[in-house]
C-alpha cells in the first residue's frame, strides 16, 4: 500500500508518495496548478499510475486550495492540518510554522505534532506569493531576476495592504522614475513585514519553521529573521510539507 498526498495550491501543486512502513518519500514532484484544479488532479494521478503507483494499491489524501476538486481522493483535509503534520515530519518540532502561499499566509502553532492554534491573513493582503509574482511581472522580471535585483536595492515603503492598490502604488513609483531595484526591495520588505506582524501575533520563543514555495529562499528567510528577531529554519522539502502531511495522515 502506498500513501499519496496531493496538495493542490493556487499557483503550484505538489504530490508525494510514501511507503507504508517507514514513512519514506518514494517520489515527489511539483507542477503548475494551471487554470483547473480538477484537470490538475487528473494529470497527477495519471503520472503516478504511469510510474507504477496503481490506484488500487494506494490511499490518497488531498489538501490545499483545490482539494475539493480531487474527486478520486480517499480523504480530504485542511491545509492547516496537513502543513502542521508535514512540518513536524520535516523537523519543525515546537516551532511556529509560517506558510507563505499563493493566495494566503498561514501561521500555525503546534504542540508536538498537534495543531493547537492558527491564524491566516486576508485574501487581498499584499503578503502572499501571488503578490510577488504580480509585482515581478509588472517590473518585467522573473522571480529569480526579481530577488537578484532586490539585493541591490534600497528599501522603500509600500503602504497598501491590498494587492490591487499596491500594484497601483508600484506603477506610480515607476512613473516617478524610481529604480527597479529599489521597488523590488520595497515589495519584498512589504511582504516580509506583513508576514512578520501576522506571525508575532502567535509568537513562539523557540523560533519559526518556513514551509511553502519560499521555504528554500535564503533572502526571505534572512529578512524574516531580522523582522522577527528570531531564528527561521526550513528543510529542502519544505514546499512539500502540505503533501507530506496529507500522505502521513
Amino acid at each position: 500500500m502506498y500513501y499519496i498526498g496531493i496538495d493542490i495550491g493556487s499557483t503550484a501543486s505538489k504530490y508525494v508518495v510514501l511507503n507504508n512502513e517507514k514513512n519514506e518519500i518514494l517520489y515527489k514532484e511539483v507542477i503548475s496548478s494551471g487554470w483547473n484544479s480538477k484537470e490538475t488532479g487528473r494529470k497527477i494521478i495519471k503520472k503516478l499510475e504511469d510510474l507504477g503507483y496503481e490506484r488500487k494499491e494506494s490511499h490518497i489524501t488531498a489538501t490545499g486550495y483545490g482539494r475539493i476538486a480531487v474527486d478520486f481522493a480517499d480523504k480530504i483535509i485542511t491545509e492547516i492540518t496537513a502543513h502542521g503534520k508535514g512540518a513536524h515530519f520535516l523537523g519543525s518540532k515546537d516551532r511556529t510554522i509560517i506558510d507563505i502561499g499563493g493566495q494566503d499566509t498561514k501561521i500555525i502553532v503546534q504542540n508536538e505534532d498537534r495543531v493547537v492554534d492558527f491564524l491566516m491573513n486576508d485574501k487581498c493582503s499584499a503578503g502572499t506569493g501571488k503578490f510577488l509574482e504580480v509585482m515581478a511581472n509588472r517590473l518585467g522580471l522573473d522571480l529569480k531576476e526579481f530577488f537578484q535585483m532586490a539585493k541591490k536595492g534600497k528599501d522603500i515603503e509600500l503602504s497598501s495592504t491590498c494587492t490591487v492598490f499596491a500594484e497601483s502604488e508600484v506603477v506610480s513609483l515607476m512613473g516617478k522614475g524610481t529604480k527597479r531595484e529599489d521597488i523590488a526591495s520595497g515589495v519584498i520588505n512589504s511582504i516580509v513585514s506583513k508576514v512578520s506582524k501576522l506571525a508575532q501575533k502567535k509568537s513562539d520563543t523557540d523560533g519559526y519553521f518556513l514551509t511553502g514555495g519560499f521555504s528554500n529562499n535564503e533572502y526571505i528567510m534572512k529578512a524574516l529573521e531580522e523582522k522577527l528577531n528570531s531564528s527561521v529554519k526550513s528543510h529542502p522539502d519544505g514546499r512539500f510539507a502540505g503533501a507530506i502531511g496529507a500522505a502521513i495522515l
